[in-house]
């Protein structure tokens, strides 16, 4: 067992490599208003959070990560550009969908942490190259990918906006994913809904509930998916080999898919962007389905750092970039791009103690 003051010593001094990058240190509390994130995430983030009733602050729930509440802060009024830093206990339940064995180190332990606000397009190879310049001598394997590849795709699927919105929604629940995917690839059962001979009861209006029929009538009679985008969707999922190879996999898929376009050519310019920091995209492993493993509020570049040997961890470091969160706590629906990530101090001093 890993003493608390050495994991907190090694997280001191991952905290003093983010100033000397120009952050500025916060300190977010650790007991947080809930609704913010129950509006992000929806129910899903009170299976993994601690909650509790505050008679004057109403539902609480302990800190499940730092990057809502340096947003929320900065949004508020920080100026742009800004790189702020952080270390301090984050509290999350083992998550019931979780395929790797409950950890007690998965319920609390310490971050350190980045984020970067900033008009910037080579602001992910600078924090990746942080990340990257700060864990090189712990041997981690590098992996990367782009959320906005995953949404891109999805987006380009001739479907309804109710049924692209849903496969969007579970994006990052690839079971949930799946299921959806094969019901939109098979003809809806013909139902016939009978008229409400019972008064409207509950909570929802008639309006809200003849709104939720006019969905499912209208999901009833849509034409289901064509077999071939499922095998595209596949292909795009199963991409994972070193950057330089998986871009060249890429390349074919953008041949006969030209939506992933874009989304491809901002991560071919990363690769240069990298490069130009000295890192070897060899040596980078690009996963195009690392993005349904991280935080839903990634929409763009995601990165982890993992440690080979000890497949029973989660990752040593991670991040990504979240634009679309900054809109959604913004005033006004402001936005700024952002990118951010953390090291646990606690894996690193296990690293440390087994050399």
């Amino acid at each position: 067992m890993i003493p608390k003051r050495d994991k907190q010593a090694i997280g001191q001094r991952f905290l003093q490599a983010f100033r000397e990058a120009g952050a500025v240190e916060v300190a977010p509390d650790i007991l947080l208003p809930a609704d913010t994130l129950l509006d992000l995430y929806g129910e899903d983030i009170r299976a993994r959070a601690y909650t509790s009733t505050d008679p004057l602050r109403g539902e609480v729930m302990l800190r499940p990560d730092f990057t809502v509440p340096v947003v929320q802060m900065h949004m508020a009024g920080g100026a742009e550009p800004a790189r702020y830093c952080y270390l301090g206990e984050v509290f999350r339940k083992q998550d019931p969908g979780e395929e790797r064995p409950a950890n007690p180190r998965d319920n609390e332990y310490l971050q350190a942490g980045f984020e970067l606000f900033a008009h910037d397009r080579e602001a992910d190879a600078e924090v990746f190259g942080l990340f990257h310049r700060l864990l090189t001598p712990y041997g981690l394997q590098a992996v990367t990918g782009d959320t906005g590849l995953l949404m891109d795709a999805v987006r380009a699927l001739p479907l309804s906006n109710a049924r692209r919105d849903a496969l969007l929604h579970h994006l990052w629940r690839p079971r949930r994913f799946a299921r959806l995917l094969a019901r939109f690839s098979r003809p809806a059962e013909a139902r016939v809904l009978p008229a409400p001979v019972a008064p409207w009861a509950g909570l929802r209006g008639e309006d809200e509930m003849q709104a939720r029929i006019d969905r499912l009538l209208a999901d009833r009679d849509a034409v289901p998916l064509d077999p071939a985008w499922n095998a595209r969707l596949e292909r795009l999922f199963a991409v994972r080999a070193p950057l330089p190879a998986a871009l060249a996999d890429l390349r074919g898929l953008v041949a006969e898919w030209p939506d992933l376009g874009s989304a491809v050519a901002r991560i071919e310019d990363r690769l240069a962007m990298l490069s130009a920091l000295g890192i070897v995209p060899g040596a980078i492993l690009f996963d195009a389905s690392h993005g349904r493993q991280t935080m839903e509020y990634y929409d763009g570049f995601t990165f982890s750092f993992v440690a080979q040997n000890r497949p029973d961890w989660p990752p040593v470091a991670s991040g990504g970039r979240y634009d679309a969160l900054t809109a959604v706590l913004g005033r006004g629906g402001r936005a700024i791009p952002a990118v951010g990530g953390i090291i646990r101090p606690g894996l690193v001093a296990e690293l440390e103690a087994a050399r």
